[in-house]
């Protein structure tokens, strides 16, 4: 009989399939830097603001504090 996995195994298998697929996300936004597009600098300023505020709301999750409602992304 196969034994169950452990919440903690879990954990572990499913934050480092959902991480690495957040860092290709966080690449393919790079590749907007590339000649081929245009951008002004507030925009840029946007895209990093909302993706620093989405950490800082996913790490406070960690830290059992008040679940901040995530906003949608829009430019």
């Amino acid at each position: 009989m196969a034994e169950a996995e452990s919440k903690h195994d879990k954990f572990k298998r499913l934050a480092t399939q959902r991480v690495a697929n957040a860092l290709k996300k966080v690449e393919l936004i790079g590749n907007l830097s590339s000649s081929g597009y245009e951008y002004t600098p507030e925009e840029v300023e946007k895209i990093f603001a909302a993706l620093q505020q989405t950490l800082e709301n996913t790490k406070n999750r960690f830290s059992k504090s008040k679940k901040e409602e995530t906003n949608k992304f829009e430019l």
